[in-house]
């Protein structure tokens, strides 16, 4: 609907291909310097402020010829689904028995093929810490060139500085908090994806900046959310401006009322 209404053969505030923000990049450039030495990196934040969109450019380092990447999810979270997604990506068929000795040989492998090892683990506030604990020891025995990252809220952090967890928050050789960004910020990024679609910075009207920039309190995904949705309620109306009316017709969505309105309307109904 909005490519047909605005003429334009990419859409705006679309998932694939999310160019990084100035803090983002500085932790990618951070993550792969640290891989040189056998990096330990955990970077936190709420959710929706772009641990996602980093996590996404990570991955397509894969792509590249000297580059190894394996994402983990939250629902392989147990120490061996995680010792056999790495044994997947190294084409590694063994008994469960062997899958650390060989995994290990593996790396090491990796290393005289001059490639660098990125595991990525999302979501990981969530993980065990006795899953955590094992695969540092597994990966104090891998070569150097490698970079273990962990994407979690800011839970994740509060637990590796427990005195319990000392051993493994010591060997943390970075750790970074993606904030909020603030109203410049969040402009400048619709501003570039009206630009990146090639379409007028003018495309949403001042009223329904200032509507959107007050409503996503500097949460990144939220700000795309209500940018899409609101030059989709303009469509709906074959207009080529997004009007304050467009962002409150969004914004009346029982999903984006605070749990305290949602409970009002309940009682007023």
């Amino acid at each position: 609907m909005i490519s047909s209404i605005f003429a334009i053969t990419k859409e705006p505030f679309n998932r694939s291909n999310l160019a990084l923000l100035s803090q983002q990049k500085h932790i990618s450039d951070v993550i792969k310097i640290h891989a040189s030495q056998g990096g330990f990196s955990v970077i936190i934040g709420e959710p929706g402020v772009g641990k996602s969109v980093l996590r996404e450019h990570i991955e397509h380092w894969h792509n590249e010829r000297d580059t190894t990447v394996v994402a983990i999810s939250r629902t392989m979270h147990t120490y061996i689904n995680i010792l056999k997604q790495l044994a997947l990506s190294f084409k590694l068929d063994v008994p469960t028995k062997d899958l650390e000795a060989e995994l290990i040989k593996a790396a090491y492998e990796h290393i005289r093929q001059r490639k660098t090892l990125y595991i990525l683990i999302d979501e990981a506030h969530l993980l065990n810490i006795e899953v955590l604990r094992k695969l540092r020891l597994l990966f104090e025995k891998f070569p150097k060139k490698h970079n273990l990252v962990l994407f979690g809220q800011p839970d994740l952090l509060h637990y590796l500085s427990l005195n319990v967890n000392a051993d493994i928050k010591s060997r943390i050789t970075f750790s970074q908090s993606i904030k909020p960004l603030n109203d410049d910020d969040l402009e400048c990024y619709i501003i570039k994806e009206l630009e990146a679609a090639k379409m007028g910075i003018n495309t949403f009207d001042s009223a329904a900046i200032e509507v959107i920039l007050r409503s996503s309190n500097g949460n990144l995904r939220l700000c795309r959310n209500l940018c899409y949705a609101s030059l989709i309620e303009a469509c709906r109306e074959a207009k080529k401006i997004v009007t304050i009316s467009h962002v409150n017709n969004v914004l009346i969505q029982p999903h984006w009322r605070s749990h305290e309105d949602l409970i009002k309307q309940q009682v007023a109904s």
